[in-house]
C-alpha cells in the first residue's frame, strides 16, 4: 500500500511531495524525474498487463527494494513557485539544478529516518542526474549508488540561450517529443499514452483553463540542459565517490555514448562505473513496449550487477 508524505514550504522551497511503496527492511531506492513530467507519469504510471504490469515502483517491489519517488517544487503533486504565477519574462527560471540538489537532500533525510537505512540508491532520468550528481557528491554516506537512466551531459557547441520562467507543455507537444528519435522505418514503441496524456494533464490543477490545455512547468531543469549544451554542466562527475551506472535506450539523442563516455570517463573516483545500452528504446524508455528491459537492467544494477 502506498504512503505519503509532504515536506513543508520553507522560505526557499515550495512543499514537496514524496511517495512511497515500502518493503519493510529492505534496500531503500529513490526515483528523480526529469525536466518536463512528475514521478506519478514516470516511475508511478501503471501500465497494466503483462510483461511488464504495474508501475516501476511495482517492479522495484517485486525485485526486493523498498520503493520511493518525489515531485520537485513546481511539479506534480508539490508546491509551485512564486514566479510560476507571474508573466514568465519577469524571472529567471526557477528549479535549477542547485534548488533541485537541496531538495533531494532534504528527501534523504525523510527516506533514511523512516526506513533506518543509512544508504539509498538513487535513481534518476534525463536532467534530474545533475542535481542528483550535486546531491551524492555532497552527502557521499547518505548514497548507496547512482543510476542515471538518460543523463545529459556536457557538450560543445552549443550557443547559450535565455529562457523565460516557464513554460507552458501541451499532451501534443509531449507525444512529438516522446517519439522524435524513433526510426521511420520501425513500428512504435511509446505505449498507453492515451492514458497517459490526461493524467499528465490532470498533474497540473490549472491546465484545463488554458488553451490548449497545457501544463506549466519551471524551466530551470532546461535552462541546465542549455547551459550543459554550452559546455556548462551543473555537476562535476570527478567529485563523485559512489558507484556510477548509465542506462540508455540506443537510439537516445539526448544521451548519446559521447555522453556517457564523458560522465564515465570523468567519474574517475567512482569504485565502480558502467554503461549499458539497450536497444529500440528512446529517452522515454520507461514509457515504451522495452520497458521491461530497462527494469531489469536498472534492478540488477541496484544489486550491483553491471549486466
Amino acid at each position: 500500500m502506498q504512503q505519503t508524505f509532504r515536506l513543508a514550504a520553507t522560505a526557499v522551497c515550495p512543499s514537496l511531495f514524496i511517495r512511497r511503496q515500502p518493503v519493510i527492511g529492505a534496500p531503500a531506492v529513490l526515483y528523480v524525474h526529469g525536466a518536463t513530467f512528475p514521478s506519478a507519469l514516470s516511475v508511478g504510471f501503471d501500465f497494466g498487463g503483462a510483461p511488464s504490469s504495474g508501475s516501476w515502483l511495482d517492479d522495484w517491489n517485486r525485485r526486493g527494494f523498498d520503493a520511493w519517488a518525489f515531485d520537485f517544487a513546481g511539479f506534480g503533486e508539490s508546491g509551485r513557485y512564486p514566479e510560476m504565477q507571474e508573466p514568465a519574462d519577469r524571472h529567471a527560471p526557477p528549479g535549477r539544478a542547485e534548488q533541485a540538489a537541496a531538495q533531494i537532500a532534504a528527501v534523504l533525510v525523510l527516506v533514511r529516518r523512516e526506513t533506518g537505512r543509512q544508504r539509498v540508491s538513487l535513481v534518476a532520468h534525463s536532467w534530474g542526474g545533475m542535481p542528483t550528481g550535486l546531491a551524492s557528491i555532497a552527502a557521499p554516506a547518505a548514497v548507496e549508488r547512482l543510476i542515471l537512466f538518460g543523463p545529459i551531459a556536457r557538450r560543445t557547441g552549443s550557443v547559450p540561450v535565455t529562457l523565460p520562467a516557464w513554460s507552458d507543455v501541451t499532451a501534443d507537444a509531449q507525444h512529438a517529443r516522446f517519439v522524435e528519435d524513433v526510426p521511420t522505418d520501425h513500428a512504435p514503441v511509446l505505449e498507453g499514452f492515451d492514458r497517459w496524456a490526461p493524467v499528465y494533464l490532470a498533474s497540473d490543477p490549472d491546465a484545463a483553463a488554458r488553451m490548449p490545455p497545457a501544463v506549466r512547468i519551471p524551466n530551470g531543469p532546461r535552462a541546465d540542459i542549455a547551459d550543459a549544451w554550452a559546455g556548462r554542466l551543473a555537476w562535476d562527475p570527478a567529485k563523485l565517490t559512489r558507484p556510477l551506472t548509465v542506462v540508455r535506450g540506443a537510439w537516445d539523442s539526448l544521451c548519446r555514448a559521447g555522453d556517457a563516455a564523458m560522465l564515465l570517463d570523468e567519474a574517475r573516483e567512482a569504485p565502480e562505473r558502467a554503461d549499458i545500452v539497450l536497444d529500440a528504446g528512446t529517452h522515454l524508455m520507461h514509457l515504451e513496449t522495452g520497458r521491461h528491459r530497462l527494469r531489469d537492467a536498472v534492478g540488477r544494477s541496484l544489486k550491483g550487477e553491471s549486466r
